[in-house]
């Protein structure tokens, strides 16, 4: 067994939810998509248009596809979005073989793609997602058109600080432990926490969104397998980190032939912005833009500007048809 694999766990049909869905916001669509051993939860706003280029967005660790419900609709009328929950995360139940690893959240994505027969697509993620849709694009360049990654969770010297409560709950039992630790804490005040950490200016979200934010922290709780999926997930980007050789994320971030647009806010407490600029450098066909007051979440904090820069990604990587739409929409 590599360092990447995990332990089985009992299969995913046992420990199915049994609390309500992740909610939709407005104008999006949900449903199911099973494969052997796996089935993932889709997000999905219907195109605008037949005939736009498709998209699969990939959230971060803890996260959902309701994190992209923010920028989805400002790209509805350029792509034909979708928005995966990753396995163990959202309404997808954990995977039948209990591999949490990097390469396991990867392998889901591209068997997604490879099913829906998709590809290739503009690929977006965040943290865990932009590690994940790195390793997605090094593999397999012919599912991939354009790449964005926002606070990719690429390996680091020295960590953040905000980033070692993650590392810890990578280590076997401390999760359980941290579970039964704060068994007492509302919430609201767990995520209050979670804002505290991923938003430059958690003041920017509105009481609604916080309502929302809340509902889910409390659905998630009730999930047999949150904890597992959450610690697995974790052990599996510390172990991608330790990898060295082609397996390593820095050396197929190199090998990424994909247009790339990299993310990067200057208040995050998660993925040190000092980065930013070796990730430039890294990816072949690289764009930075650099937020000074976004966190964590760029694409929740600052939409309409992830949006733009994903719009001049798009056009700039050989979007002439995208230039030719946008310019009869304008006539």
């Amino acid at each position: 067994m590599s360092s990447t694999e995990l332990p089985q766990t009992p299969a995913a049909a046992a420990l199915a939810p049994r609390v309500s869905p992740v909610g939709a916001a407005e104008g999006e669509e949900l449903r199911s998509v099973s494969l052997p051993g796996l089935t993932l939860a889709i997000r999905s706003r219907p195109a605008s248009r037949p005939g736009l280029e498709p998209a699969l967005y990939v959230h971060g660790l803890g996260g959902s596809s309701r994190n992209w419900s923010a920028l989805m609709p400002l790209l509805a009328d350029r792509l034909d979005g979708e928005a995966v929950d990753l396995p163990g995360f959202g309404d997808s139940p954990p995977p039948d073989d209990g591999n949490y690893s990097l390469t396991g959240h990867a392998r889901a994505v591209i068997r997604l793609l490879d099913s829906s027969d998709r590809g290739p697509v503009h690929l977006i993620g965040n943290s865990l997602g932009g590690a994940v849709a790195t390793r997605v694009a090094a593999a397999r360049p012919d599912l991939v058109r354009t790449l964005t990654l926002i606070s990719p969770a690429l390996p680091e010297i020295r960590v953040q600080r905000g980033a070692w409560p993650t590392a810890l709950v990578a280590l076997p039992g401390v999760a359980s432990l941290f579970a039964r630790l704060t068994r007492g804490w509302s919430a609201e005040e767990r995520t209050r926490g979670m804002m505290a950490l991923c938003y430059g200016d958690p003041a920017r979200v509105s009481p609604e969104g916080f309502e929302v934010a809340v509902r889910e922290m409390e659905r998630r709780l009730q999930l047999p397998y949150f904890w597992d999926a959450m610690a697995r997930s974790a052990r599996g980007i510390v172990d991608a980190y330790t990898l060295g050789g082609q397996h390593g994320l820095w050396r197929q971030a190199e090998r990424v032939l994909a247009p790339t647009l990299l993310v990067y806010g200057a208040r995050d407490q998660l993925v040190s912005y000092r980065m930013a600029r070796r990730a430039a450098a890294a990816y072949r066909d690289a764009r930075l833009l650099t937020l000074p007051d976004a966190g964590h979440v760029a694409m929740m904090e600052y939409p309409e500007t992830v949006a733009r820069a994903v719009r001049e990604l798009i056009d700039e990587s050989g979007g002439d048809a995208g230039r030719r739409d946008d310019r009869d929409n304008r006539s």
